[in-house]
């Protein structure tokens, strides 16, 4: 199983930048996909996920900002992140999970630093 992200980067205070995941080695369209992120001493958190019937769920910091999607053809889970704020920085993680089996997989990280 691989996660890979990509589309992370340095970008000023207001800024876009677009996250993607690219998953191998599993029945894509069978998980839950989601987006986490986690800044150095802090716990890692859940910005944005698809839950039961392809709902999606954002932390209350993103809402209104972040969009998450997901291309089953592509094997791919975006997260397009608008209007970035310096406490956005943080390394991005990729998160695919099965609930009823107990599976969790995770990509390595894609670093994002919003400058003010």
């Amino acid at each position: 199983v691989q996660l890979v992200e990509s589309g992370g980067g340095l970008v000023e205070t207001g800024g876009s930048l677009r996250l993607s995941c690219a998953a191998s080695g599993i029945v894509f369209s069978l998980y839950y996909m989601g987006w986490y992120r986690q800044t150095p001493g802090k716990q890692r958190e859940l910005v944005a996920g698809f839950s039961s019937g392809d709902m999606t769920n954002y932390a209350d910091s993103v809402k209104g900002r972040f969009t998450i999607s997901r291309d089953n053809a592509k094997n791919t889970v975006y997260l397009q992140m608008n209007g970035l704020k310096p406490e956005d920085t943080a390394v991005y993680y990729c998160n695919a999970r099965r609930v009823t089996y107990g599976i969790n997989h995770w990509g390595k990280g894609t670093l994002v630093t919003v400058s003010s």
